[in-house]
This record gives C-alpha cells, structure tokens and sequence, in this order.
C-alpha cells in the first residue's frame, strides 16, 4: 500500500497517496477545480493554467494539476483572487483565437463554452485577436478546426502515450503556436493515424470534430478516453 499523507484542503483534512498531485488529492476530496487541459489517464502538463490554487505559505499561485501534494499543506482551491485569475484565464482563451459558439459543431457541448457559464464570463474584456487560421477538412472521418483549439493538448498526449501513434503535436510558440500532424502535413495524409478518433473525443472544445454533424450535435464521450487511459495506465 502506497504511504498516506495529510494535506489541508479549504481546511479539510484529506489523506492521500504520496506523489499525488494536489488535483488528485482535491478531487478526492470532492472538490470541483476547474480545468480543460487535465484528462484522468493522462499525463499531467499544465497547459490551462485553469487549476490554479493558493498554497499557505507560497506567494504565486499554482497548477494543482501539476503541484505534488505534500504532507502538512493547506490549499485553497476556492477564493475571490482564483475566480478572478480563472475568469481572466477564459477571456484571454477566447480572445486568442476566433470562437464563434452559435456556428459551432459542439455548441452546447463544448467544455470551454460551459467552464465560461460555470465563472460568470459573459464578456471579454481584452482585444480580440482574430487570427487567420484554417480547417484541415483532409482526413476522411475528421476535421481540425484551429480556429477552436485552445492547445490543452488532450489529443497530443492521448494519441501518444494511449493509442501510440504519436500523430499530433504543437509547433512553434506563443500567440503562433499551432496543432500539427506529422511534421505539419495534412491529416489526410498522415501514415501514422489509425483513424481511432481518440484525440477527437477527448479534445473539449470544436477543434477536433467527426464529419457529418451539424452544429450543436457533436457531443463527445471523454470520460470513456479517460478510463481506457487508466486502464491502460494500471490505474484505478
């Protein structure tokens, strides 16, 4: 049996695993924090920065996603200051790229467009980007829509480390940082996909979609991603 630690969560006393992460320690808390880019089975990345929590004695905020949970810790996971950080963090992801929720296939279903109703975003206070980005409508089955991704990078890591193909990947950095298909090719092209439609089930937003939907009917099924992740992981 793994050894026990005690960490403080929103001052309840919870018991975890070493080398948990606080994330890990705080959903078995029953605590809900926010996060797009984290994904049961996976590896952990921290690339939404969504999780952030307050550490009692830290003066930054952390990704509990990635943060290990060690013995004697007080999070808080719940405050003004995170709901204010949260909500920033949403704005900035939708003025980045271009998001138009009523033309979407997964309006309605989208994980972005839900976590925004969940903090109260209804507006976005920072200058819109409005990049000139593409469709890659190439492969038979699917369709990447740039326009939509926030590069939680959910289909790298599940293409990866589940199916093994080691499709997808991001290039560059910044504001120009793009979802790539072998070395920048077409998806259609691609001689590595195995056409799984993995990566498209468990990307949260309209990025990755199946051909023949129409708007808001591209409902997708992560959580069944996730538990063939820790299936695959050894994991519980």
């Amino acid at each position: 049996m793994a050894h026990q630690i005690s960490i403080r969560i929103d001052g309840k006393l919870v018991k975890v695993s070493a080398g948990s992460s606080i994330l890990d320690a705080a959903l078995a808390a029953g605590k809900d924090i926010p996060a797009l880019c984290h994904m049961k089975g996976l590896s952990a990345v921290g690339a939404c920065r969504l999780c952030v929590v307050e550490l009692a004695g830290v003066g930054r905020l952390l990704p509990a996603c990635t943060t290990p949970a060690a013995d004697g810790m007080s999070v808080t996971t719940v405050s003004q200051k995170l709901t204010k950080y949260r909500r920033m963090i949403l704005e900035m992801l939708f003025a980045e790229r271009n998001h138009v929720c009523s033309v979407c296939v997964s309006n309605n279903h989208c994980e972005l467009q839900a976590l925004a109703a969940r903090l109260g975003v209804t507006n976005v206070r920072f200058a819109y980007s409005y990049p000139k980005l593409s469709a890659d409508t190439s492969h038979p089955r699917f369709v990447l829509d740039h326009n939509r991704c926030i590069l939680c990078t959910r289909c790298v890591r599940v293409c990866a480390e589940l199916e093994g193909a080691h499709v997808w990947d991001v290039m560059s950095r910044g504001t120009g940082s793009r979802l790539v298909c072998d070395m920048n090719q077409p998806w259609g092209a691609s001689k590595g996909c195995t056409s799984c439609g993995k990566c498209v089930q468990a990307c949260p937003t309209g990025a990755l979609a199946e051909k023949g939907w129409c708007v808001e009917e591209m409902a997708k099924q992560p959580a069944r991603v996730s538990r063939l992740a820790v299936i695959r992981g050894g994991g519980q």
